[in-house]
């Protein structure tokens, strides 16, 4: 029974280290400023925009496949903070979609974002800050 506890213990503990790292990763890579309440606001567009780049044939297989599993991450009901708590339930999801945004412009270039945008352009400047990228394009 000793060994099942001491294994039990050590299993929580190192999921909670686990959990913590993965909150310090989001933290570190979290927008800037105010990006992230407008990334919050935004949230049903940049689902919006996630999806069609997903299905977008023209992009690179890895970049789509980081938007599948971005759309799953989003789709499952456990988060790394729970949507229940205040402000920071949906900051993991903006932090998630910021990351993979980067990531998207990084390999398919940022003519990917504005052609899938279904906002308005206001929007796209705060997706395109989000992004990494200049307010408009140059």
């Amino acid at each position: 029974m000793n060994v099942w506890w001491s294994t039990a213990l050590a299993v929580v503990g190192g999921l909670l280290l686990l959990w913590l790292l993965a909150l310090a990763a989001l933290a570190v890579v979290r927008p800037r400023g105010n990006l992230l309440t407008e990334a919050i606001r935004l949230l049903p567009d940049l689902l919006r925009l996630v999806h069609r780049l997903a299905r977008d044939q023209a992009l690179p297989r890895g970049v789509r496949l980081r938007l599948w599993l971005l759309l799953g991450y989003l789709a499952m009901p456990i988060d790394l903070v729970p949507d229940f708590v205040p402000v920071l339930g949906y900051a993991d999801d903006a932090i998630m979609v910021a990351a993979v945004l980067r990531s998207v412009v990084r390999h398919a270039g940022p003519e990917a974002l504005a052609r899938h945008w279904p906002g308005t352009d206001d929007g796209l400047t705060a997706v395109r800050r989000l992004a990494g990228l200049a307010a408009a394009p140059t």
